[in-house]
């Protein structure tokens, strides 16, 4: 048992130095994330496709010294200038 409350322990420390590494992430829905996109003058937006089974939208934008994060099923219409980067996976902690 004291191995599996160590493993346990050392997960949660490895947790928390990811979150300590990546910073704070704000997860917003997509109604959300247009909303502070249109609040910068042409934001840079970092999109990719994730999902093991069923595939999803994954979008990152940064914003007065904040990250923010939204998933989406479908691509989401941004109607404001912007910079878009295509990249390979986005991963933030859950």
């Amino acid at each position: 048992m004291a191995y599996a409350g160590g493993a346990a322990a050392a997960a949660a420390h490895a947790i928390a130095n990811a979150i300590k590494a990546s910073g704070a992430i704000v997860k917003v829905e997509p109604e959300e994330f247009i909303k502070v996109v249109s609040l910068g003058d042409k934001p840079l937006i970092v999109h990719a496709m994730g999902g093991m089974l069923s595939k999803h939208h994954r979008y990152i934008t940064g914003h007065k010294g904040l990250v923010f994060f939204a998933k989406s099923d479908q691509p989401l219409e941004i109607m404001t200038r912007f910079q878009l980067i295509e990249a390979k996976s986005i991963s933030v902690p859950e």
